[in-house]
């Protein structure tokens, strides 16, 4: 059984998953191909679908299926979500994690000069940024310039302080034209015109220049900023970048001096002119149009440091503080009232995870009145104060992450969750009855003891539980890539397994109606050393399923399809991440394209709310051989099906089947016999597939793996689908008009 000493090593997992994402786009991929008919056929297997349309479930397919989560995590909300393009914008003493935290659970930082170089170097190189001039950015910031930013000219740098509190960076120019700059991407194949927004001050300048240079170091567009006075103000400026210049460049931004003297800047920001509420257009329209249902939000781990007070009010007010969890800064940008806009605009709802690490069961309740309450609480009154009159009514509310996990700030035992667990759930429901409310559960793969303890302990408070089913764990070299595929196709059936006997052991416990929430999800497997100094290896970065690749996207259709078998048991699932951390979303370069995952979560949307209805399967089987460390305590010789299925029907009488085929071996020919409601004479079909289950979307190729429409006539009652291994194929078929039933038994 895995312990919580075994997770540990959680959080250098993630940073390696986020490097393997970052790289991933310099990944070979074989151009994923539409299902070919013409395949021999003595090398395609048979298999055959009864479906009975007129025996249906009493539970439909839950809305929140697929949801996703978000985190305060390196990109995935900042310079992710997240429109604003410069790094270090508000010049702090950046942080870089070591890798290793505090006993109490807590990022631990480089002070060695030697590390942090190295650190800068890594994260430049990887961005794009010229190898040239890194030299220069590592001098500056050993020169007391902010890191990321470098100096321009034989200027003097010195840190400051910000009008309200916290550094701010000092310049001394000794001529004109001197100042600071960086090195960025600007998503210029959707946009020409930035904002770009200072709060400064000066002892003798009245003005500055804000410029953006092209590659060749000549002056793309400037403008100059005033009046620049002695006491702080926000100025304002409009970038446009000529159309002739080329979109796939790095370019620098400047802030510079046009006579000697010395200015100090708190704050700037860069905003391509066409953001929404300061969130990424891009990241917006893909989101809305997988119609995703809910966000979670703030973390993870980061959330048990986080105090929403510091992410509410005008922006210079706002603390930048480390970020504990993980390293790198956290500005408060992106606190609850952007929260709530940026899922406006993709038209989900919230879901919070409150600080039950660091925080207090008071500081909940005031963060449910901010969200809820009417302008004459308090709370109330300081969210119409920040210009948010009307209350946002957040209904989702989960009480703390993964304080079984000694990498998370002031995590607790069992016991202790238990009375941290009673200590908030009160005030949180007396601030707004109406919420439903999440416990912090142990994943149920391995954390029986820890929701045992919580059953018995709080089963008068208790309606739901969570889970966070990370499973891989560290694959040694010498395995086979397709045997780690195969476990991973294996895991959900172990996880509907378990999730039953978690259900039952909370009815037994008296909990009448209990419910689980997924609120984190994704592959989480991750290179080994070899199992033998003698073996050769045969698993590399290319070749292990990650949540980048098609593996994934066959995976969370598989949980949606567990989930719903459970009904009513798991209402939500909400898959890590929407942008940059793991699965979802990737933005490079300031470009966002989407991986797999995220066209297999936008066709499976279009089952939710819809009524199961049976289904009988006959198909071949493989093993899963459990390669995977996290499966080492599970009922060897597992054998399950190839293919997986979930069959649905709309309110307007539409079928919907939902099927897997995360097989290795050969294509299948899938008969499907319709019975009850007669269907029509065509089926509109979607399929998403790779040839390899390792495949991914890169920003050279960033829809190579992409769902296929397409037609196929029915046989009366009949529909033959031609299926390729590793793939997902979504079918809709309407009832047909003025028919009744098929007649058929």
């Amino acid at each position: 059984m895995k312990t919580m000493s075994d997770l540990a090593v959680k959080q250098k997992s993630i940073v390696m998953l986020l490097v393997l994402s970052c790289l991933s786009f310099c990944r070979a991929q074989e151009p994923a191909q539409a299902p070919d008919s013409s395949q021999d056929s003595d090398a395609v297997e048979k298999a055959s679908l009864v479906v009975y349309a007129d025996q249906k479930s009493a539970y439909p397919v839950p809305r929140f299926i697929t949801g996703k989560f978000c985190e305060h995590l390196y990109f995935n909300v900042t310079n992710g979500m997240d429109a604003q393009i410069l790094k270090n914008p508000t010049f702090c003493d950046y942080p870089f994690s070591t890798g290793q935290i505090s006993p109490d659970g807590i990022a631990t930082f480089h002070y060695s000069r030697d590390e942090i170089a190295r650190a800068i170097r890594g994260d430049a190189e990887r961005w794009g940024w010229p190898t040239s001039d890194i030299d220069g950015l590592i001098k500056s910031r050993n020169e007391a310039v902010a890191c990321w930013w470098a100096k321009l000219g034989d200027v003097q740098a010195s840190p400051d302080t910000s009008p309200y509190g916290g550094r701010a960076q000092r310049i001394t120019a000794r001529a004109s034209g001197q100042g600071i700059l960086q090195w960025t991407w600007l998503p210029l194949h959707r946009i020409r015109k930035y904002d770009v927004q200072l709060w400064v001050r000066s002892p003798d300048l009245d003005a500055l220049t804000v410029t953006v240079f092209g590659p060749d170091r000549l002056v793309c567009t400037k403008q100059v900023i005033q009046p620049v006075t002695t006491q702080w103000r926000r100025l304002g400026a409009t970038l446009e970048i000529p159309t002739d210049l080329p979109a796939d460049k790095a370019y620098r931004f400047a802030i510079t001096a046009d006579r000697p003297g010395q200015f100090i800047i708190s704050r700037v920001l860069v905003l391509p002119a066409d953001h929404v509420n300061r969130a990424d257009p891009d990241v917006i329209r893909f989101l809305r149009e997988s119609r995703l249902p809910i966000l979670r939000w703030p973390g993870g781990n980061f959330v048990s440091s986080y105090h929403w007070r510091d992410g509410v009010g005008p922006l210079e007010q706002r603390p930048t503080l480390p970020n504990y969890a993980w390293g790198q800064q956290e500005n408060n940008f992106f606190g609850t009232d952007e929260f709530i806009a940026f899922c406006r605009a993709v038209g989900c709802e919230p879901m919070i995870c409150i600080n039950a690490g660091s925080g207090t069961p008071a500081e909940a309740a005031q963060w449910i009145e901010y969200c809820n309450g009417d302008t004459q609480t308090p709370m109330g009154k300081l969210r119409a104060a920040n210009g948010n009159p009307k209350p946002y009514n957040v209904k989702h509310w989960e009480i703390g992450n993964e304080l079984w996990g000694n990498w998370q700030y002031h995590w607790t035992t069992p016991e202790g969750y238990v009375d941290r667990y009673r200590q908030f759930v009160k005030p949180m429901l007396a601030a707004d009855s109406t919420i439903k409310v999440y416990a912090c559960g142990a994943p149920a793969m391995w954390g029986k003891r820890w929701n045992d303890t919580l059953i018995a302990g709080a089963a008068d408070l208790l309606r739901a539980t969570t889970d966070h089913p990370l499973i891989g764990g560290q694959v040694p070299t010498d395995t086979e890539p397709l045997d780690v595929f195969r476990d991973f196709m294996a895991v959900p059936e172990v996880l509907e397994q378990k999730w039953a006997a978690l259900r039952d052991d909370m009815k037994h416990g008296g909990i009448a109606d209990p419910r689980l929430a997924v609120t984190e999800l994704q592959m989480f497997a991750h290179l080994g050393r070899s199992s033998s100094s003698n073996a050769p290896a045969k698993l590399t970065h290319e070749t292990l399923v990650n949540p980048s690749t098609q593996a994934e996207a066959l995976y969370d259709v598989l949980i949606y399809h567990a989930a719903v078998r459970l009904a009513p048991f798991v209402e939500m699932v909400t898959h890590s991440a929407t942008v940059n951390h793991g699965g979802g979303l990737r933005k490079t370069r300031e470009r966002v394209f989407a991986n797999p995952c995220y066209y297999a979560q936008s066709m499976f949307a279009a089952c939710a709310e819809t009524t199961p209805v049976k289904t009988e399967l006959a198909c071949s089987t493989e093993k899963a051989t459990w390669v995977l460390p996290d499966l080492r305590n599970v009922t060897k010789n597992w054998t399950g099906k190839v293919l997986d299925v979930l069959a649905a029907e709309s309110s307007d009488g539409t079928l919907l089947l939902s099927i897997v085929h995360k097989g290795t071996q050969r294509p299948i020919d899938l008969e499907i016999e319709f019975k009850g409601p007669a269907p029509a004479e065509t089926a509109q079909i979607q399929t998403l597939s790779a040839n390899m289950p390792w495949a991914v979307n890169t920003l050279e190729t960033p829809t190579a793996i992409a769902p296929v429409a397409g037609t196929k006539g029915l046989s009366g009652v009949r529909l033959s689908l031609r299926l390729r291994p590793y793939s997902y194929t979504l079918v809709r078929i309407p009832r047909r008009p003025g028919h009744g039933t098929t007649g058929l038994p």
